[in-house]
């Protein structure tokens, strides 16, 4: 097993921390944008939040991401899936070339607020 030295630790818990920080707003960011495309219906869909898992859900429609470190993972309720990955600037990008994230709108990275905007938007329809 190979020894890991303490500035690659703490280069491990920096990485860590700064994803972390990113999940939370990304949180945060389809929780703001669920809310404005609910406001001309009057609804709402709830968000739960943790550390590696946020659920939105509207009605019969809902939305899955999972975390581990970078890897974000996504499920739709119609079965669609896909696999990005935080960036260290604040963007999602795809994993596999051939990801359905492409088919769903979603180019080989994107601004995360963009990717929240356009969740909640088909979310909310």
């Amino acid at each position: 097993m190979p020894q890991t030295d303490q500035s690659e630790m703490k280069h491990i818990a920096s990485d860590e921390s700064l994803y972390a920080e990113l999940w939370i707003s990304l949180s945060s960011m389809l929780r703001s944008y669920t809310a404005v495309h609910g406001l001309h219906e009057g609804i709402e869909a709830a968000i739960e939040f943790d550390p590696h898992r946020i659920m939105a859900r509207n009605g019969t429609r809902w939305l899955q991401l999972e975390r581990r470190n970078n890897t974000v993972t996504w499920m739709r309720e119609n079965g669609t899936s896909g696999e990005l990955e935080l960036t260290d600037h604040g963007r999602l990008g795809a994993r596999d070339p051939k990801s359905q994230n492409r088919d769903m709108g979603h180019p080989e990275e994107e601004e995360m607020d963009m990717a929240a905007e356009a969740w909640a938007r088909e979310l909310m329809r």
